[in-house]
């Protein structure tokens, strides 16, 4: 048995002098550490650094708190679509931000285009000095210091989606949103909010991303992309060809990768792997594979547990599974799991990345999913424990209950009434 030092001078030390160490060894000590996720958001952005008497594998989450290298310049203010209410709070964000902040303010094409702000002609000045861009054709050389979310959970899952390679700028949002989990910061006071944030160090939630792929099977069929426009969905067909498994998809996920049974009628069948060793066979709907920030989404409905953001963990909740006795389970971050559609399964399994991307997974086929080393810095309203704990008793309503005299007591009045 190794201690802590002797184990990091192993990974750290020199290659030659360790080609030797056990395969086994290094799966197990990626299980228990995981990666360190890069701890800087963008191009200007970092963590406060920790000094190195200090360095701990599992972090205070008190201690997360964002710093600048120079004042940001620019901003992406990702907007709800078709949202006419968020609107007015869009332009006047983009305003103060561009006259009052001197920043360049980014935004998608799309939003220029909404019917609102083209027959504005009071913000047609503003509407000029603003940079826009399209999802998928941005430079991934990231221009933005920082990003501002206006909508509510799904907004915020769609910000992240833009970012797949890199790091992510840090991202403060604003609950404009029906549910607003992930949306702790109230839009009326968005002016002292803002400057703190650009003024000071302020606390952030480290929220950990999935690293997905889809490869082909061993055998090598080669997909082919046919386009279903009644469907919207892409899909991909097998070639009589045979090639070397490939990389057909990669994502990277906030919330969770689920993998169903799609629109066929029978269960299931998926093969479950941990760090290469298999672990178990999936017979039911699907699987949830969730990060933290994700457990009290899809996997939470499906009877998941509940887990901190700072907690390093995947969960994984299967979809009423056939066997009543497996139960949802969380693991250490920075394992690698696959998930494979056994060749003799009886249909096909379908993917699906934060609600979006749905992907046909063939026979033979596998997902591979482990924790991603570019989290999503998300700005708190107050602290990282009681912007969670607040969002569980607002938006969720954990363990509300009434008091069983007051409760009796209401119940007299109004039978009194």
């Amino acid at each position: 048995m190794f201690s802590l030092g002797q184990c990091n001078s192993m990974m750290n030390g020199d290659t030659n002098k360790n080609e030797d160490i056990d395969s086994e060894l290094s799966r197990r000590m990626r299980s228990i550490y995981a990666r360190s996720p890069v701890a800087t958001f963008g191009p200007k952005a970092h963590m406060v650094k920790v000094p190195k008497s200090q360095i701990m594998h599992v972090t205070d989450p008190s201690s997360q708190k964002l710093t600048w290298q120079e004042p940001p310049l620019s901003v992406l203010i990702i907007k709800k679509i078709s949202d006419e209410q968020v609107l007015e709070h869009f332009k006047e964000l983009a305003t103060w931000l561009s006259q009052e902040k001197h920043m360049i303010v980014h935004v998608e094409a799309s939003v220029l285009q909404d019917p609102g702000i083209t027959e504005d002609e009071l913000f047609s000045k503003i509407k000029n000095n603003l940079s826009s861009f399209t999802e998928g054709t941005y430079s991934q050389v990231l221009p933005f210091s920082s990003d501002t979310e206006l909508g509510g959970d799904g907004t915020l899952l769609y910000a992240s989606s833009l970012f797949q390679e890199g790091s992510v700028p840090p991202v403060m949002a604003f609950h404009l949103g029906s549910l607003g989990f992930l949306t702790p910061f109230d839009f009326a006071n968005f002016r002292d909010s803002v400057t703190n944030v650009l003024e000071g160090e302020a606390p952030i939630m480290l929220r950990s991303r999935l690293k997905c792929s889809i490869a082909t099977d061993e055998a090598g069929s080669s997909p082919e992309e046919s386009d279903d426009s009644d469907s919207g969905v892409c899909i991909l067909s097998r070639k009589e060809n045979i090639l070397p498994p490939q990389i057909i998809c990669r994502r990277q996920v906030l919330n969770e990768v689920v993998i169903d049974r799609g629109p066929a009628p029978y269960l299931s069948h998926l093969d479950l792997y941990l760090d290469g060793r298999p672990i178990t066979s999936v017979q039911g709907d699907g699987l949830i594979v969730s990060t933290p920030t994700g457990s009290t989404a899809y996997a939470a409905a499906a009877g998941g547990a509940m887990c901190h953001p700072n907690v390093p963990a995947i969960l994984i909740t299967p979809i009423c599974p056939h066997s009543l006795s497996f139960r949802p389970i969380v693991i250490p971050a920075g394992v690698e799991l696959k998930v494979m559609v056994p060749v003799d399964a009886r249909s096909t399994a379908w993917a699906s990345f934060d609600g979006r991307n749905r992907q046909e997974i063939q026979k033979g086929w596998s997902v591979k999913i482990t924790t991603s080393i570019y989290p999503v810095a998300s700005i708190c309203r107050d602290d990282q424990i009681s912007d969670w704990f607040d969002s569980l008793a607002e938006c969720l309503h954990w363990n509300v209950r009434h008091r069983q005299g007051v409760r009796r007591q209401k119940t007299k009045d109004i039978a009194e009434k």
